[in-house]
């Protein structure tokens, strides 16, 4: 988690600043985009163009290499026809720099980025139809699969070992679990752990790994209309978790996240599971484990919210949306259960595999 002293906080005249010097651009409007740890910024140029602005943490910023890794991933991924954003060269030629940058703390090294803007809006601001929660099932897989043909000489940079975003790392949520003395909500958490420690951690060894998103989210999908009455996806952003993990793990996170949007969250998973099944089916471990890995998601979005508000309270706000919306949805699948949950996806998504 960054703490406060950490996150960068650019005035628009800063970020002019630095658009001017380093890209030519001459900035014509400038709105600030909601993060959870670092900052970013929309421009407009003068001529029209739209940019995003991205400046890391400086914690982030103490390791360009895996910034590196992940901005090639985007390019790659856009290559192969999804839409990602491009870091667009410096007048150096460089796709980021390290700029000192005072924000109140002194001076500070900060790496930034200059992506290229994509349109649409986050899809949790559209309806969520059977149709797009296949649509996003299925771009979720095939970008993993693109993933696994990405050649890099420093991709190993990407095996993050000690990563607490990653659902390898669970167990570690138990040393933070003290930001929920107090609330029962603690006791099913707890509870989740025991599972994914019994249940999920035994059968590793049957998951398939993979280069993942790892944060495929309500907030980093985009969507726009399309010809129909529907909506498509028109962007994938924030590539900042990006680790190798396994496929179920990014099926687990889409649905996780996407649950966050529905008026009936558990109705969520049959149709992202038809369509990422149409291009990846799970094996059998992977499927005895997915219920599993969605809570034990859930339970890293409410315990890093907490802890997050901890080291930033003027941002709750923003910190504290997922984990407001997931709090009641871990109880409900939690109360409900395995069985019965699975049942409800599996059996969807066999009905929804057959209309498409």
């Amino acid at each position: 988690m960054a703490a406060n002293h950490t996150i960068p906080k650019l005035s628009q005249s800063q970020a002019a600043e630095i658009v001017q010097k380093h890209y030519k651009l001459t900035p014509s409007s400038l709105r600030f985009l909601p993060s959870y740890e670092d900052q970013n910024i929309c421009i407009t140029t003068v001529e029209g163009d739209k940019y995003v602005l991205k400046i890391m943490n400086t914690l982030s910023s103490k390791d360009p290499t895996l910034i590196k890794v992940q901005t090639c991933a985007m390019d790659f991924l856009h290559q192969g026809g999804l839409p990602t954003p491009t870091a667009l060269k410096t007048i150096t030629g460089e796709d980021m720099f390290l700029e000192d940058i005072d924000c109140g703390y002194g001076l500070q090294k900060y790496l930034v980025r200059l992506l290229t803007y994509l349109t649409g809006v986050p899809i949790s601001e559209v309806p969520l139809s059977p149709q797009l929660l296949y649509q996003v099932g299925q771009i979720a897989a095939r970008m993993d699969n693109l993933l696994k043909e990405m050649k890099h000489p420093q991709l190993s940079v990407l095996h993050r070992g000690e990563f607490v975003w990653s659902l390898s790392n669970i167990p570690l949520l138990e040393k933070w679990l003290y930001v929920l003395d107090g609330d029962p909500l603690q006791e099913i958490v707890k509870s989740v752990l025991h599972q994914f420690k019994t249940t999920v951690a035994p059968k590793y060894s049957s998951f398939r790994e993979c280069l993942i998103h790892g944060d495929f989210n309500n907030l980093n999908l985009l969507v726009q209309a399309n010809e129909g009455s529907g909506y498509e996806i028109s962007g994938i952003i924030d590539f900042s978790d990006m680790s190798f993990g396994c496929y179920v793990y990014e099926l687990a996170i889409t649905i996780m996240y996407l649950m966050l949007e529905h008026p009936n969250p558990i109705e969520v998973g049959g149709a992202i599971l038809a369509g990422w099944e149409s291009l990846v089916p799970l094996n059998a471990a992977e499927k005895d484990c997915l219920f599993w890995l969605v809570l034990s998601r859930f339970c890293q979005s409410i315990v890093f919210a907490r802890l997050s508000v901890t080291l930033q309270p003027e941002n709750e706000e923003y910190l504290m949306i997922s984990s407001k919306k997931g709090i009641p949805i871990l109880r409900k699948l939690f109360e409900t259960g395995k069985e019965h949950v699975e049942k409800v996806w599996f059996t969807s998504a066999a009905e929804f595999s057959h209309l498409n």
